[in-house]
């Protein structure tokens, strides 16, 4: 099985891990994928073994696999590099979407417009491997969580288009910060009971300092170049995350944690949390753009720190905040609701290879 991409694409697609294991009960289950997700992947239930792999091409030139499957499982992408990797390790048989290069091999279209979950069940389904698109979560880590119940703020993306600017951001765990305080003073709670935590990877560490000095933030709220294992227990154990459309967001949902997140250039109806799921409130203002582009996407820009608040605020009081893909905009400027009916291909995550 190919997955060597990056965290969001592990965990959109363990519901197809899943299937692929009811399917094969008594095969070895070996998934391709980049190292680090090491500590994820030891929480799936689907997975015998990890084959790091860190991208395409990893398989032909490097990595190589150890052994000749009987099935192969292309759940990278659409092609052609993804299958001709596949191909390398000489399968009994393979799965994967059909590709003008692979005449031979037959299988669905590849199609831009279906949610990341649905597009791996559409693609089982057809080889007959029913797929459940709910069984997204995992269990949580045996690690402790390094910030018991925090407020996790994750502001980072991999690119600018769906990065919120950092002063968005500060802004709101500094009132989330206050509320904290606000909320020891009146009635007495243990100082710290929920920090608020600013994450981010190595790279990501001026901006992480940057939105916790902003917020008036201590340096210990700064969580940055922990490995996997420690940011999952982490999310797994938060009161909260905020974040991007990102990752850190998928982790919120495979653990169950009360996210609000924050889209951009790519419509929820594509990278987004179950709508089954109230706890997961996504603030989208309905408009489609370039999800690479080096600057933060227009519609993104149009989400504003009161509504993210509000968002925040109502998850943790308890409530469930209605999801809605206009929310953080003035009435006056509201954009489309639900699924666009149209989109443009640079929407589309780079999944085609």
């Amino acid at each position: 099985m190919l997955r060597a991409l990056g965290l969001g694409d592990l965990l959109t697609a363990v519901p197809a891990l899943r299937a692929l294991r009811r399917a094969r009960p008594d095969d070895e289950l070996v998934l391709a994928a980049p190292a680090p997700l090491e500590p994820l992947v030891s929480l799936l239930d689907a997975v015998d073994v990890l084959l790091p792999t860190p991208g395409l091409g990893a398989l032909r030139h490097g990595v190589g696999a150890p052994f000749r499957p009987d099935l192969a499982v292309n759940l990278h992408g659409s092609g052609p590099q993804s299958i001709a990797d596949l191909l390398t390790t000489r399968p009994g048989r393979l799965i994967t979407h059909r590709h003008p290069d692979f005449p031979r091999l037959d299988g669905p279209a590849w199609k831009d417009d279906l949610h990341e979950v649905e597009r791996w069940g559409v693609l089982l389904a057809c080889h007959g491997i029913p797929v459940d698109p709910e069984e997204l979560w995992l269990p949580p880590p045996s690690e402790p969580s390094p910030a018991p119940g925090a407020v996790v703020i994750h502001p980072g993306a991999a690119f600018p288009a769906r990065r919120w600017p950092p002063e968005r951001f500060a802004a709101v765990a500094r009132a989330l910060a206050h509320d904290v305080t606000r909320t020891v003073e009146t009635d007495g709670r243990e100082a710290g009971a929920r920090p608020v935590i600013v994450t981010g990877d190595e790279a990501e560490r001026p901006l992480a300092t940057e939105v916790a000095e902003r917020a008036g933030l201590g340096r210990e709220a700064v969580f940055v170049g922990q490995d996997l294992a420690g940011l999952a227990a982490l999310v797994a154990d938060a009161a909260l995350v905020v974040c991007g459309d990102t990752g850190v967001g998928h982790l919120a949902t495979a653990f169950g944690t009360p996210s609000v997140l924050l889209f951009g250039p790519t419509p929820p109806d594509l990278w987004g949390p179950p709508t089954t799921r109230p706890q997961h409130v996504v603030l989208w203002s309905g408009t489609v753009g370039d999800p690479h582009a080096p600057t933060p996407d227009p519609g993104l820009l149009r989400l504003t720190v009161p509504a993210v608040l509000e968002a925040a605020r109502t998850l943790l009081v308890g409530g469930v905040p209605c999801r809605t893909n206009t929310a953080g905009l003035p009435p006056d400027q509201e954009g489309p609701t639900g699924k666009t009916g149209s989109r443009s291909v640079s929407s589309a995550r780079a999944m085609s290879d």
